[in-house]
């Protein structure tokens, strides 16, 4: 699709930042493996170069009127969507995004950015009743400092954005470190942001290596906060090294998501909801329903249905509009999720469709009679394959869906309101959707995991909560009485 091949660089101190020794890496799309850029990573030295200036702009930044931080806000929003087709261009070649997923995120972040600007203005505190006479009491919101936002590769423009906008409203500087497969979408955000008018020092963009990187952004006094999104062994990781550190971190990580559909469902619309729940993004989603667990008198009718729907699925490139499931990142993940469909045949579970891969697209594939015992019960697979589970009953089922090490998001289908609200109750999960599939993110609402899926909440005021610091003041009227 590129005619030329760019060259990109670190965004540092407001700058696309050029220094000596900073390697080079291809950025290749993972449909066709064409070369579509080329980007230089930041050094130790840029990393540095990057805290000190983000220490700096924060000091200024931190003061600014919430108007100012609103309007910057505001501007990227409008600006993400003039740019839209081709932001569109970067997730698709990039990231192996299928179009209209690559719409929905800048959608998405489009919204996001226009929520962290009205929140911009209702950073508040409260007064509080107090034990001592004529004192008053009160709690204020202030910035942390220096936020560190470290992404993943799925959705690069919406998850780096939902923690980047809240960060600037609450008036912190931001230094992101993208996924190594999509530094091309979260350099964007230095493009967008300096066009908006954020001061130089606000925004840094540093992809770079795990040497340069060490754990600089953990150890260094200047950064306050860490917020990643990915895997939970990554996350387990970085959560001890923020404990050593005693670093505040945000851990937004993987899932095994549960969708229960229940007898009294209607069949088709059950079907639909289960298969976009789980093949949008081609399955690299953290909280797509990757595990389906029907109710026993309706299983036979509900798998044969769903095989025939994921059938006529379309897979390929996603630079077509029409195009439903994309490519996996890599050659590895298609070889990983392969290897789980087969360790389940092994073991007694039956593929019913998919299961084949044209380079790193990997046909929509179901799996039914999964039980425990097989790796793909739970472990995330991240990608487009459908395990689905039998449930003797109602409560079987709400066993079922909490026998994982993940608790990210959920979903029921079913005309019971009774049954809906008691699965709300008893669920281990972070979201709860009735009558919908697992799959749902609003950029108003909490979101963020139980158990292995991590720990804080992202989005909107939620997110705000992380990254203000909580001061308690009083004002003492007249001479407080002192018993010595």
């Amino acid at each position: 699709m590129s005619s030329t091949v760019k060259t990109y660089y670190p965004y540092i101190n407001g700058q696309f930042w050029q220094s000596e020794g900073q390697p080079m890496k291809e950025v290749r799309n993972p449909f066709n493996g064409e070369l579509i850029g080329q980007a230089y990573l930041a050094t130790a030295a840029d990393i540095e170069l990057a805290l000190a200036s983000a220490e700096h702009a924060q000091k200024a930044w931190g003061k600014t009127l919430a108007k100012e931080r609103e309007a910057v806000l505001l501007k990227a929003a409008d600006i993400v969507e003039r740019r839209r087709l081709e932001i569109v261009k970067v997730l698709v070649e990039e990231g192996g995004n299928v179009f209209g997923k690559a719409m929905f995120e800048c959608d998405y972040i489009i919204s996001t950015f226009r929520i962290a600007a009205g929140q911009a203005r209702d950073i508040r505190g409260e007064t509080l009743p107090t034990e001592i006479p004529n004192r008053l009491s009160m709690t204020l919101r202030q910035p942390v400092g220096v936020v560190v936002g470290i992404g993943p590769f799925n959705a690069p423009l919406l998850l780096n954005g939902k923690k980047l906008a809240p960060a600037l409203a609450a008036g912190n500087s931001f230094i992101l470190k993208p996924s190594p497969y999509t530094p091309l979408a979260a350099l964007l955000f230095a493009e967008i942001l300096e066009e908006a008018g954020l001061p130089a020092g606000v925004l840094s963009v540093i992809p770079t290596t795990d040497d340069a990187m060490g754990d600089t952004l953990f150890s260094d006094h200047r950064v306050k906060l860490i917020t990643f999104t990915g895997s939970a062994r990554v996350g387990r990781f970085l959560a001890e090294l923020a404990g050593r550190y005693q670093k505040r971190i945000v851990l937004e990580l993987g899932g095994k998501s549960p969708l229960v559909i229940l007898a009294d469902a209607d069949l088709d619309y059950a079907v639909r909801s289960a298969a976009f729940g789980i093949f949008f993004n081609q399955g690299q989603v953290c909280m797509a329903n990757s595990r389906i667990i029907v109710e026993a008198p309706i299983y036979e009718a509900f798998c044969e249905a769903f095989a025939e729907k994921v059938k006529q699925v379309p897979f390929g490139d996603p630079a077509l509009e029409h195009m439903a499931v994309g490519p996996l990142i890599d050659a590895n993940q298609v070889s990983f999720i392969q290897n789980h469909i087969n360790d389940a045949v092994s073991k007694g579970a039956s593929l019913v469709t998919g299961g084949q891969a044209i380079g790193n697209v990997l046909e929509p594939s179901v799996l039914v009679d999964v039980e425990p015992g097989m790796a793909v019960y739970n472990e995330e697979s991240f990608g487009p394959l459908a395990a689905i589970y039998k449930a003797n009953d109602f409560d079987h089922a709400v066993d079922i869906a909490n026998d994982t090490s993940y608790g990210l998001s959920s979903g029921i289908v079913t005309n019971d309101l009774q049954k809906a609200f008691d699965f709300a109750l008893r669920v281990e999960a972070g979201s709860v959707h009735i009558n919908d599939n697992a799959f749902d993110d609003d950029p108003n609402a909490p979101f963020g995991g139980f158990k292995d899926s991590g720990y804080g909440k992202e989005n909107g005021r939620y997110s705000i909560e992380d990254m203000t610091e909580l001061k308690w003041v009083t004002v003492q009227l007249g001479e407080r009485p002192l018993p010595f």
